[in-house]
């Protein structure tokens, strides 16, 4: 039995039948310094109250799994160095062993699975890396979103990944991919690519009346919501492609495979486009946490 930790806030929320929406707790311990790490978390939080709906961020602390942290516990989290990033990998070995561990894209749906929380806003998604054919670097994220049932609200995949084998890999599974208020599959940073997303919605009632559907045909795993990033904050394909492209090769150079791959590459497109990337990133995440609470609200209400 796992032993879930609510905030009061949450408690609340179920007590009175509200909708949650659920968060990732990596953006915090490993995408920003302090204290802009915390500011940033808090104001994603309220773009999800103030759409109507209870944010739950969700991370370990000393092996309990907590779904929703209070205010001490969301600054203490943001400030600790050396946190683990988990994934379904190492979820369970971080709660066995008392650990403390920041949740990335697949252990949150894990856990909001667990809790009945079905909707979760993100940043981007993680998939299959550039020279994945000889690496093998596919992220754990497109195979959690064919087995759990959460809707996951993004600006589409990474735009530092092949974008065209992540779509064929998510097409593979049966992940649909629902591109919202467009016919293109946003690029995380650009609002478009050079990809036609296989599902537009425009209306945050038909997402979660998919998702519904879904659950009562019995099909397992979740659905991407592909929501572009707002046209203000949006960095262009073609200024990214180069600076993307010099990341990588230098990846390359210095060897860097593995979980240290996306950390490096973030680092130096932050740097190359003189931390546009990161303004344009806290954009985004604060776009996908208010049409989660709006695709929340209209799900219903979290499980008892």
């Amino acid at each position: 039995m796992i032993d879930l930790v609510l905030s009061s806030e949450c408690r609340a929320a179920r007590e009175n039948r509200r909708p949650i929406v659920a968060l990732e707790s990596t953006i915090i311990t490993h995408g920003m310094p302090y204290p802009q790490n915390v500011e940033v978390a808090r104001q994603v939080e309220a773009d999800i109250r103030d759409g109507g709906a209870t944010p739950a961020t969700i991370a370990v602390l000393d092996g309990r799994l907590h779904i929703g942290l209070e205010t001490e516990e969301l600054d203490a989290l943001a400030r600790t160095r050396g946190v683990a990033k988990l994934s379904r990998a190492d979820l369970a070995a971080c709660l066995a062993t008392g650990g403390t561990g920041a949740t990335t894209v697949a252990a949150t749906m894990i856990a909001a699975h667990h809790a009945g929380i079905p909707v979760f806003a993100t940043g981007g998604i993680g998939g299959v890396h550039q020279g994945a054919e000889s690496t093998f670097d596919i992220s754990a994220d497109l195979q959690e979103l064919a087995q759990t049932p959460v809707t996951v609200v993004a600006a589409g995949a990474k735009a530092i990944l092949d974008i065209s084998k992540t779509l064929e890999v998510l097409e593979t599974l049966g992940v649909p991919v629902i591109a919202f208020g467009q016919a293109e599959f946003p690029a995380f940073w650009s609002s478009k690519s050079d990809h036609k997303a296989p599902l537009r919605m425009d209306d945050p009632a038909e997402i979660a009346k998919a998702h519904r559907m879904r659950v009562a045909l019995g099909i397992p795993g979740g659905q991407l919501v592909a929501n572009p990033i707002p046209a203000d904050a949006e960095i262009a394909a073609a200024t990214l492609a180069p600076i993307i492209e010099s990341a990588q090769d230098q990846a390359r150079q210095h060897r860097i495979t593995g979980k240290a791959v996306t950390p490096f590459l973030l680092q130096r497109i932050y740097e190359r486009t003189e931390g546009r990337s990161l303004l344009a990133n806290i954009a985004l995440v604060r776009n996908n946490a208010r049409l989660g609470a709006r695709i929340a609200k209209a799900m219903g209400n979290p499980e008892s």
